[in-house]
C-alpha cells in the first residue's frame, strides 16, 4: 500500500534520478517481491525488515539499498522545487548539523555545498555504485566484495541525511502536499532496517531522535 500511496502523492515525473529496476527472474527480483509483499500486508515494520530464513544477508541489504534509493529519490525529486540554492545555501539539518560532501574524485576534502548541490552529488554517487557490478553484482554465482556492507553503510548514512534535511527544513511542504503519512512510513521502514542490521552509526541518527511521532531514536 505504501508504494501505491507514494505514487499517488508524489509526481513520478519528478523522480530525481531514473528508478533502478531489478531484473525479473533474478534472485534479487524475487527478494524484492517478497519485501514488497510484506510491506503491503500491513505487517509490523520491525518484522518486515528481518532477514527471511535461508536468504543471504548481502542480497537482502542490496535489495533494500536500491529500494530506499528509489523511494528517497522520489521523495526528494518532488520536494526539490522547495529546496533551492536560495532557501538552502548549506546542506544541513537545523543549526546544529552541517553535512559536507567528500568523494574520491572532485571533492577530496569535505566541502561545504548547498543542499541541492549535495543532493545532486549524492544521487549521482549512489547511482554509480549500485550500477557497478563489482560492488552490486547481479549475475548468479558472482560474490559480493568484502567491503560491500561498508559501502552500504556509507550509502545509507548519506541517504539518512536526506531525511534529516527534508524533515527539518521542508516539513511544512510535506504537510501541504498531504504526504506526511507516506514520508513518515518510508522513514520508519528505513529506520527499522538500518537499526536491525546496525548499518548506520547511532550518532548519525541524533538529528531525528526526537521525532514528533514519538517512536524514533
Amino acid at each position: 500500500m505504501m508504494a501505491l500511496c507514494l505514487k499517488q502523492v508524489f509526481n513520478k515525473d519528478k523522480t530525481f534520478r531514473p528508478r533502478k529496476k531489478f531484473e525479473p527472474g533474478t534472485q534479487r527480483f524475487e527478494l524484492y517481491k517478497k519485501a514488497q509483499a510484506s510491506l503491503k500486508s500491513g505487517l509490523d515494520l520491525k518484522a518486515v525488515v528481518q532477514l527471511p530464513p535461508g536468504e543471504s544477508i548481502n542480497d537482502w541489504i542490496a535489495v533494500h539499498v536500491v529500494d530506499f534509493f528509489n523511494r528517497i529519490n522520489l521523495i526528494y525529486g518532488t520536494m526539490s522545487e522547495y529546496c533551492t540554492e536560495k532557501s538552502c545555501p548549506i546542506m544541513s539539518g537545523g543549526l546544529k548539523y552541517e553535512y559536507r560532501w567528500q568523494d574520491d574524485s572532485k571533492y577530496k576534502k569535505p566541502t561545504k555545498l548547498s543542499a541541492p548541490q549535495y543532493m545532486c552529488m549524492l544521487m549521482d554517487w549512489i547511482e554509480m555504485l549500485i550500477n557497478n557490478e563489482d560492488i552490486f553484482p547481479t549475475r548468479i554465482g558472482v560474490p559480493f566484495p568484502k567491503q560491500f556492507q561498508q559501502v552500504c553503510t556509507k550509502i545509507l548514512t548519506r541517504l539518512f541525511r536526506v531525511f534529516v534535511h527534508v524533515y527539518i527544513h521542508h516539513f511544512d511542504s510535506i504537510i501541504n502536499m498531504g504526504a506526511e503519512a507516506h514520508v513518515n512510513t518510508c522513514y520508519k521502514h528505513f529506520y527499522y532496517f538500518i537499526r536491525e542490521f546496525s548499518l548506520v552509526d547511532h550518532r548519525e541518527l541524533e538529528p531525528l531522535v526526537r521525532m514528533p511521532q514519538g517512536w524514533g531514536g
